[in-house]
């Protein structure tokens, strides 16, 4: 693949990878401007940075929202490219040594609620809430906290006639795990209050430094999504 895409923006060296593909650093060549590039190989099987650059457009303006400064196919890649942020909740809380104060986690609780609130406004849940998926800013933004990663993301009504989806039953389980709703767990469909309890399960993380199902031992993935599920209605 040629290292300048969409004509102004040369790619630098791998910041990241996830199951979408590899994040690399890069540059603007006009402004000087860096940014974040995400590359997925036109050839897998789910492809999503299509769908997620969709829901960048879509939620454009928004607090928190990172810019999307350009979507194409370069090569074999679809290619992203969004504005570049600085470490993620869970990086700051790993150099925290994995504890935050009760004033830091109500500070970031409300920036936090009002990104998801945002969101939903716009007709999307996120489904995947967890501490990686929330980016600090850099520079004179390196207050603000910005909500990424919307591959997973689902319309949850129609913004004209504010029509929910149907309650669905024996769902597979969409996010991660440890921070999951009991809902999730239970196959039942997601909607907004499912966010909101992952949200929770994210603030009591950051307050106690883990949560009671970290690192529960069990034969199959199923045997300990059931034992992960069974620990979080004993909170009820």
């Amino acid at each position: 693949m040629d290292n300048v895409i969409g004509g102004k923006f040369k790619l630098g060296r791998k910041i990241g990878s996830g199951s979408f593909g590899e994040l690399y650093l890069g540059v603007n060549v006009q402004t000087k401007e860096e940014v974040a590039v995400k590359l997925e190989s036109a050839k897998t099987k789910h492809p999503q940075l299509h769908y997620e650059s969709k829901l960048y457009m879509l939620l454009q303006g928004g607090t928190g929202i990172p810019h999307l400064k350009w979507f194409g196919i370069e090569a074999d890649y679809n290619v992203m490219v969004i504005d570049l942020l600085g470490p993620s909740l869970e990086d700051l809380f790993n150099y925290c040594n994995r504890k935050l104060s009760l004033k830091t986690v109500l500070m970031l609780a409300d920036q936090l609620i009002n990104r998801v609130e945002y969101m939903h406004s716009r007709g999307f849940l996120h489904r995947d809430i967890k501490p990686d998926n929330f980016l600090m800013g850099l520079g004179r933004k390196a207050n603000q906290v910005y909500i990424i990663d919307y591959g997973l993301a689902k319309k949850y009504r129609d913004l004209q006639t504010h029509k929910h989806i149907p309650y669905r039953e024996n769902k597979n389980l969409t996010g991660t795990a440890r921070y999951a709703s009991v809902n999730t767990h239970l196959g039942i469909e997601q909607s907004r209050r499912d966010d909101l309890e992952s949200l929770g399960y994210v603030l009591m993380y950051f307050l106690r430094g883990s949560l009671p199902w970290q690192g529960l031992k069990a034969g199959t993935k199923k045997q300990k999504y059931d034992k992960i599920s069974e620990k979080k209605c004993q909170l009820r």
